[in-house]
């Protein structure tokens, strides 16, 4: 389907926006909710658009944008929407990657070197985004990247891993979830060992003034703490 000409000039237009499938609780397709989805579709109300998300394979979401399929996806994952006609907009959610162990294990993990005999179980593709870290522990065959990140938790909790390579926020979900289940969660120590960069996970927008209008919604949602609300309505115990 082509880009709609002019359909943002109006309040009340929908706007078709590409997300990420399967990212709990950043994005649930089923009930088209999520921090992620929410915190967009708040922003965007609150100059009178109304969202309409469409989810997709993560690596096909910047290809939905420059096909004409949305007007608008969630991330550019590393490739300049900006030849194609996108608009960046302000970071809606950070993605904040950490390296998690047993807090009984007391390990101290502040290097590359620091993996050196330990396991890793992360998401899907973690080590084509962190290569100086793990390509020493891929090559000695102890990191095993899956998409089931509950199941991330669930074996950190059974030992049969050293560390998990998760975002803070799905770790915790995932946690929350498992204790209501009845598993039995031990302490944690988080490790951090990269600095999130807001700029990696910008929004892009066809039209500049939905993105502006957009930018706008997002400084009101924090400004109020509706922002935080958010994450905490998925997040809290």
């Amino acid at each position: 389907m082509p880009p709609l000409e002019g359909w943002a000039q109006t309040p009340g237009s929908a706007l078709r926006m590409a997300f990420g499938e399967r990212i709990p609780p950043f994005c649930f397709p089923q009930t088209q909710s999520g921090i992620e989805v929410d915190v967009f579709r708040e922003a965007l109300a609150y100059k009178g658009f109304h969202l309409k998300p469409l989810f997709y394979p993560f690596a096909r979401v910047p290809r939905a944008f420059k096909t004409g399929e949305v007007d608008a996806t969630m991330t550019d994952l590393g490739e300049d929407l900006g030849v194609h006609g996108g608009h960046y907009g302000d970071s809606a959610v950070l993605y904040d990657n950490v390296l998690i162990s047993l807090q009984s294990r007391r390990l101290r993990i502040q290097k590359p070197e620091d993996l050196a005999g330990l396991s890793v179980i992360s998401f899907q593709g973690a080590l084509r985004r962190f290569p100086d870290w793990l390509e020493p522990v891929h090559h000695a065959g102890r990191l095993v990247e899956i998409n089931d990140q509950a199941l991330q938790v669930r074996t950190l909790m059974r030992g049969r891993y050293d560390l998990v390579l998760s975002d803070r926020s799905i770790f915790r979900y995932f946690s929350l979830q498992l204790q209501r289940e009845g598993e039995t969660l031990l302490p944690v120590t988080e490790h951090v060992f990269t600095v999130a960069n807001p700029n990696d996970y910008r929004p892009v927008f066809r039209s500049a003034r939905v993105r502006d209008g957009f930018n706008e919604g997002l400084r009101w949602l924090r400004s109020t703490g509706r922002h935080k609300a958010i994450y905490e309505r998925y997040l809290s115990e």
